[in-house]
């Protein structure tokens, strides 16, 4: 039964055109793995992490800026990532002790490693300062313990940062304040060999350039007052938060213009605010560009001038713009209802695969309809909202009426594209007893694509 277009045609947000993707939909791949593994699961593109990661390295040579990129691990659970680091030479950064195993197991040396997050435990600080980690100390409590274990002999010395709080934001729960950074710098000076002070580090909240070349600039000069105390304080990290675009600028104000509560199932509403910046026009290395080519407030040169005069080595923590094009999701069609004007399709999984929905937003990219003799073609629009399998009203992974360019079938598959940052694997789990779906490494995307599961090590 054909479903009837309403009037007006909801709004759609296409991806930007991939390559890569394309080559593995056209290729008949996605529907024997569908098949084989009974359910949905991720494909993953390292050759496209390493091209992100090869744009942060050219920007930093282009820019003169002696720099080191670090892998934000938590974006994806993939061991392939981590792979790719350790065969390119680039840092991973981690806040848990298994994180740090599975960085280890997969080659990237501890001194490759940076350790984040608050409030750390014992046994991570242990095994950080035992590989010669980096550790961003977000306390003088964690400060203390480090100088007590690196004191008493039972590991040491400590690599540290000290990470500061964003004066612009803070009601952050990250960072220490001034104070408390002045009073850091005397303990670390008075523990001697004990604690290796390297620097400072920040995490800013959004996507904004211009305010992290002011606090990098800031954490300059506090690396020269560091080292006017003998510490050796000659790097800063200015953390993540590098967008990625995902559409075009015309696409995506054209749908935020557009779209309304009677283009979501049950008329949901999401505030344009809720959403990701599905278009950003300086976005990944470029984003890192603009950083290092502005002027920090109160400043005179360029930030990467200041790094290059000042010998300050810069470190970064990308996360989702490593994975940026890397990797999509894919769902059977597990059964499909009609509403008026529109498809209710239940996928054969939840949306615990696709993360956005549990941060109260909406993964917005348009999922591609797959049949099988292949990729739909445009004609009609069919607009269709996606529901997981499970007995929840709020498991949709689509609220939005997304106008496919066919009817859909059970048989069929979405594939929502761009999923490998943040959005594949931050908030699976096994509910229902389903399986989490699992990850298929497609080393050489081509007409037949060359696959393989990613592997974990054991921790």
């Amino acid at each position: 039964m054909a479903v009837t277009t309403p009037a007006p045609r909801p709004p759609s947000l296409p991806a930007h055109h991939d390559p890569d993707t394309d080559r593995v939909v056209r290729s008949g791949l996605l529907q024997e793995l569908s098949y084989a593994f009974g359910g949905p699961f991720h494909f993953l593109l390292p050759a496209r992490f390493d091209a992100n990661l090869a744009a942060f390295r050219t920007v930093l040579e282009e820019t003169g800026v002696e720099g080191r990129v670090h892998y934000a691990k938590k974006a994806n659970k993939a061991a392939v990532w981590t792979e790719r680091c350790a065969v390119h030479q680039a840092g991973v950064d981690v806040a848990s002790v298994g994180e740090l195993r599975d960085a280890l197991g997969n080659g990237v040396r501890g001194e490759n490693i940076v350790v984040t997050g608050p409030a750390k435990s014992v046994e991570l600080l242990r095994l950080a300062m035992h590989q010669s980690c980096l550790i961003a100390v977000d306390s003088l409590d964690e400060l203390d313990l480090l100088a007590t274990m690196a004191i008493t002999g039972a590991v040491g010395p400590a690599r540290i940062l000290l990470r500061c709080l964003p004066p612009d934001q803070p009601h952050s729960r990250f960072g220490l304040e001034q104070e408390e950074l002045e009073t850091a710098l005397d303990r670390c000076v008075r523990a001697g060999d004990a604690l290796g002070m390297e620097g400072f580090s920040f995490h800013l909240s959004g996507y904004a350039t211009q305010p992290r070349c002011d606090l990098a600039g800031r954490l300059v000069e506090m690396c020269l007052r560091a080292r006017r105390m003998g510490l050796q304080a000659d790097r800063i990290s200015i953390g993540g938060g590098f967008a990625v675009d995902y559409s075009t600028a015309e696409h995506w104000h054209a749908f935020l213009g557009e779209q309304r509560p009677e283009h979501f199932h049950a008329h949901k509403v999401f505030q344009n605010g809720d959403f990701y910046p599905y278009h950003s026009p300086v976005a990944g290395a470029e984003a890192l560009r603009a950083i290092l080519t502005a002027i920090p407030r109160d400043g005179h040169i360029p930030l990467a001038e200041l790094l290059r005069q000042t010998g300050t080595l810069l470190m970064m923590e990308p996360g989702r713009a490593l994975l940026d094009g890397a990797g999509a999701t894919v769902f059977g069609i597990q059964g499909v209802k009609h509403r008026d004007g529109y498809s209710i399709i239940t996928a054969d999984g939840t949306s615990l695969s696709l993360s956005e929905q549990w941060f109260n937003s909406e993964y917005l990219p348009d999922p591609l309809l797959i049949t099988p003799q292949g990729p739909a073609h445009p004609g009609r629009t069919y607009p269709a909202a996606v529901g997981g399998a499970s007995c929840l009203e709020s498991d949709m992974l689509t609220w939005r009426k997304v106008p496919l360019p066919a009817p859909p079938r059970p048989g069929d598959l979405l594939v929502y594209p761009n999923t490998a940052g943040y959005q594949m694997d931050s908030n699976e789990s096994s509910f229902h007893d389903l399986p989490l779906p699992p990850k298929v490494v497609i080393d050489r995307p081509a007409d037949r694509p060359v696959w393989r599961l990613d592997r974990r090590p054991a921790c």
